[in-house]
């Protein structure tokens, strides 16, 4: 079992800046693949950004040039950058874990093995 624990939502303008933070409870972290998702009252789940076992990542159209995803091994922990921030931004994000140690990123919810309990990101205009 592997426990996820998100941190740094908040509430912000448009245009700041935010960090979110995702903390594993084990190192089986280091052979996992990582997301970051977005979801909204009444929609669903939906796919920010994610990260390699090995390192690569990818991230939604939405988000690309502002969001950055990166992971620490060393603490267990994967971040997300998030820069210009806009009122869409505003979401429940969650970060998830799968078990992956390989190069293959994950866009699905489905595929996520572990999940976090989500932080609250609002942005005011």
């Amino acid at each position: 079992q592997v426990q996820l624990v998100e941190s740094g939502g908040g509430l912000v303008q448009a245009g700041d800046s935010l960090r979110l933070s995702c903390a594993a409870s084990r190192e089986t972290f280091r052979s996992s693949a990582m997301g970051w998702f977005r979801q909204v009252p009444g929609k669903e789940r939906v796919f920010v950004a994610a990260v390699s076992q090995a390192g690569s990542a990818d991230y939604a159209d939405s988000v690309k040039g502002r969001f950055t995803i990166f992971r620490d091994n060393a603490k267990n922990t994967v971040f997300l950058q998030m820069t210009q921030l806009k009122p869409e931004d505003t979401a429940v994000y969650y970060c998830a874990a799968r078990i992956a140690p390989s190069n293959v990123l994950y866009y699905r919810p489905g595929t996520y093995d572990y999940w976090g309990q989500g932080t609250q990101v609002t942005v005011s205009s």
